[in-house]
């Protein structure tokens, strides 16, 4: 089986990382086509020996990316395109349909009120459901994702759930990687060090962590991520007496000093994703194969599995509007410091979302979309 991916960008992000873990272990021939943006994760792609075009959009109506995309996908004889990201989904499976090719979508970031951290609107869920008829599945990277996708009319027979995957094993705590990204970033040896990972935008609420470090003298915070409300952070950090207990590291993954995500985890000792709204919550996963207890707010990946399933998560704002959040994570960093940091085991519910399975299961809705048999794996896509 030969497949294209077309996705809208591969600057370090959330689903352009998922999509070049998946294809290390897809047992399949992939190419990549970026609508814009051919970024860090681009290189990554290529450094790996994936083929990777840019297609060079000017702006999101540049209607001349669809026969340029059908013109690849026919010259590419593909059996299968799979798009990720809004505008991919849109673009690439008009194109799809014009080269006669079966289209899979993948929908990563559909929150309740925000896709891709933009408010949804009546014309972006109308052109979402008219483009999604024309696409043979649309996978949901969680349960959460494919009762928002049903609540839109989207025909439950064409969702098909692939929760996104980790490499489990690069993310084992290291003790002496802890002690040198500890060192790296000048972090006290003995210092209860809170972590939070991810691009730096409104929605995701590092304001919160800002604040409730700031409110725990002894506590430090590394947040591993860049984005537009670096410097709002920073000038936040500096105005509530904090900025010497702040170490803002940039994107992890791209050229530069900044450690790897497994070393900053291996760093921390508890990790706190507080974002308004996810689909899945990678960040979270991560942290729990680091055996590091997690503070979260919105996890489907921890929420959609049953009560009790993973221990060493705590949840605030559960009720909005009842509580204040930054007080609840106060609180809870608070309890954790008085306890004592120490790791924990991995919870079993991480084995869930390894990316081995996670290729697996999406081969199986490869073979459904395109009535093409899995290809055998190879010895790398098992455990």
């Amino acid at each position: 089986m030969k497949a294209l991916h077309i996705i809208t960008g591969l600057g370090i992000g959330g689903a352009e990382q998922q999509l070049r873990l998946l294809l290390r272990h897809l047992p399949v021939r992939c190419d990549v086509v970026t609508l814009t943006n051919p970024g860090a994760v681009a290189e990554g792609l290529r450094a790996d020996g994936v083929r990777v075009r840019d297609l060079g959009m000017k702006s999101n109506r540049d209607l001349g990316a669809v026969p340029r995309l059908a013109r690849l996908i026919r010259r590419g004889s593909y059996d299968l395109v799979h798009t990720h990201l809004y505008r991919a989904c849109v673009y690439g499976r008009i194109a799809a349909r014009l080269a006669g090719t079966t289209v899979v979508a993948t929908e990563h970031s559909l929150g309740r009120a925000e896709i891709e951290g933009r408010p949804l609107t009546r014309g972006t869920r109308e052109l979402y459901l008219r483009t999604e008829r024309l696409g043979a599945a649309t996978v949901a990277v969680s349960d959460t994702v494919a009762g928002r996708l049903r609540d839109w009319g989207v025909p439950a027979s064409r969702i098909h759930t692939v929760p996104n995957g980790i490499d489990v094993a690069a993310f084992r705590f290291d003790s002496t990687q802890r002690r040198a990204t500890r060192a790296l970033l000048g972090l006290p040896g003995t210092a209860f060090v809170v972590g939070g990972v991810g691009r730096l935008v409104t929605g995701k609420r590092f304001d919160l962590l800002v604040r409730a470090v700031a409110a725990l003298p002894g506590a430090w915070l590394v947040l591993a991520g860049d984005g537009p409300e670096a410097v709002p952070l920073r000038t936040l950090a500096a105005r509530l007496g904090a900025a010497d207990r702040v170490r803002f590291l940039g994107e992890c993954g791209a050229a530069g000093p900044a450690p790897a995500v497994p070393a900053v985890l291996s760093a921390v000792d508890i990790f706190v994703s507080a974002s308004r709204e996810e689909s899945f919550g990678l960040a979270v996963v991560e942290a729990l194969a680091a055996g590091l207890p997690v503070v979260h707010a919105a996890c489907p990946a921890v929420e959609d599995l049953p009560a009790g399933r993973v221990p060493g998560t705590t949840r605030i704002g559960s009720l909005p509007g009842t509580s204040d959040p930054t007080k609840e994570l106060t609180a809870a960093l608070r309890h954790r410091m008085g306890s004592g940091a120490r790791r924990l085991p991995p919870p079993p519910a991480v084995d869930r979302y390894d990316i081995r399975l996670s290729s697996r299961r999406l081969m199986d809705v490869y073979a459904q979309a395109t009535g093409i048999a899995p290809a055998i794996p190879t010895e790398r896509d098992h455990p």
